[in-house]
């Protein structure tokens, strides 16, 4: 469908990628994966044509349609559903726009009305197909579960996973033979995850290039994946984890090569340093010298992969019962109703708990309550003997108001009786080196944020863990990284993740909150499952109805 040719990036003296040349297919589904900076949303930018690379070219039919997934979730909302889908064909709508323009000044001065101009727009709606947008873009709506009835609500009225639901169909509205998605499942719940990991595995036809850090989500839709790494792009045939063995696999190959050649020459060094000297043997000496000069050790290039380590521990137990929970309910506007409706819930010592539910259930309300950041409107909850929450919030309020703060500064205002070389040592298990701890924090992508906090909430050695959506903006090794410190992790753990992998090693406990109240299911994710029925179609349906009928009501 398309290739990219001896491709190259270099910003300054940082090279990201060289030489890349990989022919991508059509019907296939191609996972991009590598670390953070890496060059993986810069490898989409120039499929989009939205960037040039430095050095080679991309081979693209210039009749082929790319449809690119916007990230930006609010740039829209006060725009209703309907227009946004038909936004979609950019050209289209402009000559549609300026057409009803036209149409308007006329009515209140139709001496100012130009023809030909009105001719020239009206032949870009005919070529267009424009006069049946509007039901295709409803017809696209309906598609995804989003009724007739709230299509010229606003974008605003929509919750996080049926706003990307909408601006896909605006994706889907020119109809694009090539698709590109950067961390679409980012502010999704699990429902919207799983329906969207349908429509690509089994509804959309074209070619799919995604960026995500989601395993799962990579493992069920990948058909190939897209290593950004060592300064190159390599094409894996398979999912993320059959990618991951290969590569491994291909590492520890190429490792024992080098060991063995390293060996080789070890042995030949050898022989010549004990009969250099000896007459008889100084010909074979010689002649393995040359050998030696033409034996090359190629050392494995340095991977742009980093593996941070989450060192978390509790300064002591609980007591057997860790959080008792009693009939409480949330309300931030009546007209809308509760937030949350009567809960009740016991956890106890030693459990890891996974708070799930479509966007808008409650979880990260609740979590909220529990840390004494918002009040409940009834009922109440109670800590349990011995128990201090170290919490990790989506928003990170933590370090607001600390932008200006360097990170080592920052990091030791919670632990100032612990000498120097105690906070870099925290700052280097969590990637910040000698060269980063000077950086401020307002400087902190996302990820370093979360890491940053994490190792605040390592110091201060909590002995329960509250955690809104850890995983939200860590690379796939930090996700990795992040679960293993989980499982050594003694105590309880109560937490939000819409990350089902990450939710399926971790958790011993699901709790799933619903508009009256919740499902307490105890075991596994994949326990979940079973019981549940799987990731349920019903859920998705009846939540986009719910959205319906709410905005109908207002």
């Amino acid at each position: 469908m398309f290739t990219i040719q001896d491709l190259g990036v270099t910003y300054g003296a940082r090279t990201l990628f060289s030489q890349a040349t990989i022919a991508f297919s059509a019907g296939a589904r191609y996972g991009i994966v590598g670390a953070n900076g890496s060059g993986k949303s810069t490898l989409l930018r120039i499929v989009s044509g939205e960037e040039e690379p430095t050095e080679g070219r991309l081979i693209l039919a210039k009749d082929l349609r790319i449809g690119v997934l916007s990230q930006d979730h609010f740039a829209l909302d006060k725009v209703p559903i309907l227009h946004v889908v038909m936004m979609g064909v950019p050209v289209l709508w402009a000559a549609m726009q300026e057409k009803e323009e036209m149409l308007g000044r006329a009515a209140q001065d139709p001496e100012a009305f130009d023809v030909e101009r009105y001719g020239e727009l009206e032949d870009v709606v005919i070529a267009h197909d424009g006069y049946t947008l509007e039901s295709r873009a409803a017809d696209i709506l309906e598609g995804l579960n989003i009724p007739t009835v709230v299509h010229m609500q606003p974008l605003s009225t929509l919750s996080g996973g049926y706003k990307l639901r909408v601006l896909l169909a605006q994706t889907l509205a020119s109809d694009p033979d090539i698709l590109l998605l950067d961390e679409p499942t980012n502010h999704l719940d699990i429902v919207s995850i799983g329906w969207l990991e349908r429509f690509l595995a089994d509804d959309y036809k074209g070619c799919a290039l995604v960026v995500s850090h989601d395993h799962r989500f990579l493992d069920t839709i990948s058909t190939h994946t897209v290593d950004v790494d060592y300064g190159r792009i390599t094409l894996y045939t398979g999912n993320y984890s059959e990618f991951d063995r290969a590569k491994t696999e291909d590492y520890e190959r190429r490792e024992a090569e080098i060991e063995k050649n390293r060996a080789q020459i070890a042995e030949q060094k050898a022989f010549v340093e004990r009969f250099r000297a000896k007459a008889s043997k100084a010909r074979q000496a010689q002649s393995r010298l040359k050998q030696i000069d033409k034996m090359e050790i190629q050392e494995l290039p340095e991977s742009s992969r980093q593996h941070p380590y989450f060192k978390l521990e509790a300064a002591r137990d609980t007591g057997r019962q860790v959080l008792e929970i009693e009939d409480l309910s949330k309300i931030y506007d009546p007209e809308d109703g509760p937030v949350l409706q009567n809960i009740n819930l016991r956890i106890m010592r030693g459990e890891r708990v996974a708070l799930i539910g479509p966007n808008g259930a409650g979880k990260s309300t609740l979590l909220k309550i529990l840390m004494n950041e918002t009040p409940a409107t009834q009922g109440s909850f109670e800590w349990g003997h011995a128990v201090v929450p170290g919490y990790f919030s989506q928003d990170h309020a933590e370090t607001e108001g600390s932008e200006e703060a360097t990170i080592h500064d920052w990091l030791w205002s919670f632990c100032q009786d612990r000498p120097m070389g105690f906070v870099r040592g925290k700052l280097a298990e969590v990637l910040f080196g000698k060269d980063h701890v000077d950086k401020k924090l307002g400087a902190l992508s996302g990820g370093e944020i979360a890491r940053l906090v994490l190792a605040k909430i390592s110091i201060e050695q909590p002995t329960v863990l509250v955690l809104d959506e850890p995983t939200n903006h860590l690379d796939l090794e930090g996700i990795d990284a992040l679960a293993r410190g989980l499982e050594a992790y003694p105590n309880t753990i109560i937490f939000v993740s819409h990350d089902r992998w990450f939710v399926s090693r971790l958790a011993t406990r699901i709790v799933e909150l619903q508009p009256d109240g919740l499902e307490d299911y105890p075991g596994s994710y994949e326990d979940y499952l079973h019981w549940s029925g799987g990731e349920r179609d019903h859920l998705d349906h009846e939540h986009a109805l719910s959205d319906a009928l709410r905005q109908q009501k207002s």
